[in-house]
Order: structure tokens, then sequence, then C-alpha cells
């Protein structure tokens, strides 16, 4: 099968495709189990029927491995499938509300949460990842029951274009569509109406993305990234950290919003630590990293121009790596020694297999230089003591982190994955894709029965009837008004009738209220 050449979808067209995916989503069909699973049912096995296309289109437009295409993008969909496959039912039940949500004195009311699809939304993808990153989005939007349009990113046209072959050839094209093209497109795509937008990329277009969705309140998930730390203390294994994370910088060329910027390191230890970095260099590219077929290259010339002007710009010295050659757009495997925060290695985010080395006096000085250069970094590692790795998670925050590792925190495909303040909105993967295309509504339903129980709410009011009620619905404080914990004869008598047990006491003590207020209302009534 070939790759067809890259095609923008005409502008006049843009609306057309968005109002016909909302008249989708309008007849209901995306709601049902039954179209959910299909979907993915046919998502799963195009991925099988179009991997030879995939391949060609992740070579052709990254210069990506046939494992790393395997291991990160196609098998990365189809798993994403199965999981949901094996789990959807039971994602789209109610969830019922009982205590200690909902009084035993509301029980009655059958409080649950139902989940409903948000509607119809528009996924922007990016070109690191094109695949995987614009596709899982769109495993969650199909399992939450929403109709979607996805914009995959031009800089990786093959695989825009492979993926758009993919979706019109096998998915309901009714209520998912693909659109592709660069800004004019997608700033089209953008003045449309989405119940809600899912966006993948730089924190600058991410910037652009929720100004727009802000215009008509649409809701937003942000999937930025962020000068990520890594921090490496003399309790660590070096040439374990070295390892990892080299090999955290080397995938997919570094083109990860995940990967390491910058690397904060006990000034004692690193001569040692980039003897070990050297090492494992040598050991992953025996024959030099250029000749490597496992190493990606830049995506594209103007990528790779921001790259090298860090690089011209550092005052810093190389201690690994540092060749280049424009015409394929490749950049070797690259750490500076730099000593200024100021360095232009520090002020930008590499976004590739370049990052700087940083010498700290102490781990306090670490966590400053940390939380001066990226307070919210999509991820950090850390590779220390046990008390030195729980003090770094506890006073930097991320979006994510992992301990003695790069970014393995986001290695499955079934755990919440996302950012916080400026590195990202909202999260998805497993359950959370479900939950970041679906609307939780509380729904309650009060029998006629019960018509006397809550007859204290109609007018006129009778402050007596409320006071009534709250001493049987409303708990009364175990704290005095300095914040201290005091255990009065509510909680003693609360702990007898349980006899200890936390269960016994409070399924006791709610049949106690239910019973005592049902009575209580139905006198006060007079009946």
């Amino acid at each position: 099968m070939t790759i067809p050449e890259f095609q923008n979808t005409a502008l006049e067209a843009i609306p057309g495709i968005a109002s016909n995916v909302r008249g989708a989503f309008r007849t209901h069909k995306t709601k049902t189990l039954q179209w959910r699973q299909t979907q993915l049912r046919k998502l799963y096995w195009a991925m099988e029927d179009y991997q030879p296309q995939i391949l060609d289109a992740l070579k052709k437009d990254l210069h990506k491995s046939d494992f790393e295409a395997l291991f990160t993008e196609i098998d990365w969909i189809k798993k994403d499938c199965l999981f949901m496959l094996d789990h959807l039912e039971n994602f789209m039940k109610d969830d019922k509300l009982g205590s200690p949500y909902v009084p035993a004195t509301h029980s009655f009311m059958k409080f649950r949460v139902q989940k409903d699809p948000v509607g119809t939304v528009l996924i922007i993808g990016p070109y690191n990842f094109p695949i995987q990153l614009t596709l899982a989005p769109l495993v969650g939007a199909i399992s939450a029951g929403c109709t979607a349009v996805i914009k995959p990113s031009e800089l990786t046209p093959a695989c825009a274009m492979v993926m758009k072959e993919l979706i019109e050839s096998r998915l309901d094209t009714s209520a998912i569509a693909v659109v592709n093209g660069g800004i004019p497109e997608t700033t089209a795509l953008l003045n449309e109406k989405w119940d809600k937008i899912f966006f993948t990329g730089s924190a600058a277009v991410g910037t652009i993305v929720a100004k727009k969705a802000a215009e008509t309140l649409t809701p937003v998930v942000l999937e930025l990234g962020g000068k990520n730390p890594a921090f490496i203390t003399k309790n660590a294994n070096l040439a374990l950290a070295a390892k990892r994370l080299l090999w955290g910088k080397t995938m997919n060329a570094g083109q990860i919003c995940l990967s390491h910027n910058y690397i904060l390191i006990d000034k004692d230890i690193v001569p040692t630590f980039i003897t070990h970095l050297n090492q494992a260099y040598k050991d992953m590219f025996p024959n030099g990293a250029k000749a490597s077929p496992d190493l990606g290259r830049i995506v594209n010339q103007r990528h790779f121009q921001r790259i090298k002007k860090m690089l011209d710009n550092t005052n810093g010295k190389i201690v690994m790596g540092g060749a280049m050659d424009e015409s394929e757009n490749y950049i070797e495997p690259t750490a500076v020694l730099v000593d200024s925060v100021d360095d232009s290695m520090m002020q930008e985010e590499s976004f590739g297999p370049v990052f700087s080395i940083y010498p700290v006096n102490s781990l306090d000085e670490a966590l400053n230089v940390a939380n001066l250069v990226h307070r919210t970094p999509l991820s950090l590692f850390t590779f220390g003591s046990k008390a030195e790795n729980k003090r770094i998670l506890n006073e930097m925050t991320s979006g994510g982190a992992t301990i003695n590792d790069a970014f393995f925190h986001a290695s499955l495909n079934t755990v919440p994955f996302g950012g916080v303040g400026d590195s990202g909105w909202g999260a998805y993967r497993g359950k959370a894709s479900f939950d970041a295309f679906t609307h939780f509504r509380t729904v309650s339903e009060t029998p006629s029965w019960a018509e006397k129980l809550i007859a204290i709410r109609y007018m006129p009011f009778d402050l007596s009837k409320l006071k009534l009620f709250n001493r049987f619905t409303t708990k009364k404080p175990n704290f005095d008004r300095n914040g201290k914990v005091v255990k009065g004869f509510g909680y003693w008598t609360a702990m007898l009738c349980g006899l200890g047990s936390k269960s016994a006491k409070g399924a006791f003590m709610r049949w106690l209220v239910v019973l005592a207020a049902r009575y209580l209302y139905v006198k006060r009534s007079g009946s």
C-alpha cells in the first residue's frame, strides 16, 4: 500500500464537516454500547491492517525505527482499544451514591451519577508521536460516546494522510472525521463550536487554543510540555542514572515532552557521571549515533535550526556528542555542562536529543533552581536516597514523576497522564481517557410516597421543623473553635453502639436516623 500525497482539507468544507459530526451526535447512536464497541474493534483491526503504511509513514516523517513505531505508536493504540473493550461496559454504568455522600434521610431518592458523552469534540494532534497522541484521545472520545474531528499535525504529512485513509475506510465517517492542514485549517476548526477541545503540543499554541475556546466557554484538555528536571544526588547509582537518562533522550530523538531538559547534580560527582554517560553512549551506539538504525531524526529544518541555535549560543562545555548534519536533520545526543540558569540550554525546552548538566552544592540549591526554571514541569526524575526522593516530590510540583528512571510513569497506556499548571490541564489514558470526554451527571429520583417526609421544604416555612430536621440529620463537630478534636458524649455513644466497628457503627446510626426521622416527620405532619 502506498501513502497518498499530503493534501489540505478545503477551508470551505470545514464548517460542513463540523456540522455533520454535530448532527451525528444528535442522532444519539454513538451513546449505545454497541456503537462504541464496534468502532473500537474496527480501529484495532485498522491498526493491524494499516501497519505497513504506518511504519513507512513514521520512517518517512521522523526516521522512526520499526521497533519504536510498533512499541510507542501502533501497539499502543491496539492496547488502548483492547483495554477499553474489556472495561467499557463497566465504565458506562451509573455510579450509585450512598453513604457517606448521601445521608440516610435521602437514601430513598436513588442518587446516582450518570455517564454522558460531552458531545462533539475536536482533537488536535502533535508531530512527535503523530499516531499515538492523535488516536489515543480518539479512543477515549469513542469510548465516551462522542463524535469527533481529528486534526493531525501537518509537520508529519505522511502520518496525517495514513490516518485520514485509515479512518475514512474503516470507521463511521458520519461521526468521525479528519481535517488535514496547517494554521488556516486549524484556525477554521477553532472558529467552530465544540463541546470539548483536546490539544497536544507546545505551550505557545496551547495558549492560543485556550483563548479561542474561552470565547465560547468550551472546556479544553491541554497536554503541553516543560523544562523537565532530573535530580542526581551522591546516593544515586551513577552508571544506572546515566544509562536510563540517556535512553530518555534518545527515544524518538529526544522529541518527547516528558524527557529531561537538564540534570541537577551534586558537583562532587559530576566527573564520574560524565564518564558513565559517555560509556552509556558507547554501549548504545557502538558504531556512532549517526550510523545507528535506531535513532530518529528531528522532524524538520526549522526545529533542527532551533536546537542548533541553543547549542551555538551556549556558554557551556559539550561533554558528550555535539555532531550535526543539517542535510538529514541529524543531531547527535549531546550533553552540555553549564553554570548558569541564564544559559541558552536552560532557558528553552530542547525537545530534542540535547540536555544540560548543572552542578549544585546541595539539594536545597537544586530545588531552588528547578522551581526557578519551571515551577510546574510536565515531569521530573529523581535519583537519590529514599528520603531525598521523598523531599523532591514534596517540594517540587510536576504533572508526573519517576523515581530512579526516565519518564517511566508515562510508559503505561492504562494509568492517568497529564500536566499541571502551565504544563497542561486535564489527564487521559486508561479510564482517564473515558473520563476526559464524559460528563458526570448527578441524578436523583424522588418517589411520590415520600411527600410527607420532605414536606418541610414547602412554604410557609416553619423554623421549628427545620431545627428538628437538623437535630437528626446534621452531624455535630468533634472539634472546638481552636481546631482541637474533642471526643464527647456523641463519639463514645456511637462507639458503644457500634461495638468498636466503624462499619457496624455506621449501619446502626444510619438505621437509627432513618427510623427517628420518618417517625417524627409523619407525626408532626398530623398523620
